[in-house]
């Protein structure tokens, strides 16, 4: 799939930003996200190329029913006068949204590549993590340069065993993340960076 935009790769990356405001619009179809994560799954690399992420892409009321289901984990958890702001905040930045992508990294993968490379068994789960965040950002930019807004947040563990219940997850399935998206509602706040020379070394 070609996207129609005037960015470079770099561009786009530097363009990515967390939208805690969103509309229930979308820029684009929907056979055009789908080709959108179809593209990204197909060809974000992986340890081994063990292809052990999952997602799911959640429209309409499925989207609508995931956070539902996270407000009714989170009251039984938190102070009523707590909640309150919580579920203000998932009402407008997440669940206002357009869709939700889950993010799952499937463990019956992993245990294979653990008995098939023992000497490398301590690093597939952690591997596998870094895989699964290569998804997040690869669809995360890519969603924003099709006109989304979009934000990483991590319910998880908390909502595992209702979401899988809800939407018939695989048991092997362990969830990463949620990506709640939609048309931005408003802008992001101002992005702060730390010096590069405390971050990088560059030696030639």
């Amino acid at each position: 799939m070609k996207m129609k935009t005037s960015r470079t790769f770099l561009d786009a990356i530097a363009h990515r930003r967390s939208y805690y405001a969103l509309k229930n619009e979308s820029p684009i179809s929907d056979d055009a996200i789908r080709e959108i994560v179809e593209c990204t799954i197909k060809h974000v690399p992986s340890p081994f190329n063990s292809q052990s992420t999952r997602l799911v892409v959640l429209l309409g009321e499925h989207h609508q029913k995931v956070w539902e289901l996270t407000k009714d984990v989170l009251r039984e958890r938190i102070d009523p006068e707590k909640f309150a702001q919580t579920e203000q905040k998932i009402n407008a930045s997440f669940q206002s949204g357009y869709g939700t992508i889950l993010y799952y990294e499937d463990q019956s993968v992993v245990r294979g590549l653990q008995e098939k490379f023992p000497s490398y068994a301590d690093n597939f789960p952690i591997w596998s993590e870094q895989t699964n965040g290569m998804h997040q950002l690869t669809l995360w930019t890519a969603l924003e340069d099709a006109g989304f807004g979009a934000s990483i947040q991590h319910y998880n563990p908390l909502i595992d065993e209702v979401v899988a219940k809800e939407f018939e997850i695989h048991p092997d399935w362990k969830l990463r993340t949620q990506m709640p998206f939609g048309v931005p509602a408003a802008e992001p706040e101002e992005k702060t960076f730390e010096p590069l020379d405390k971050r990088l070394r560059f030696l030639k």
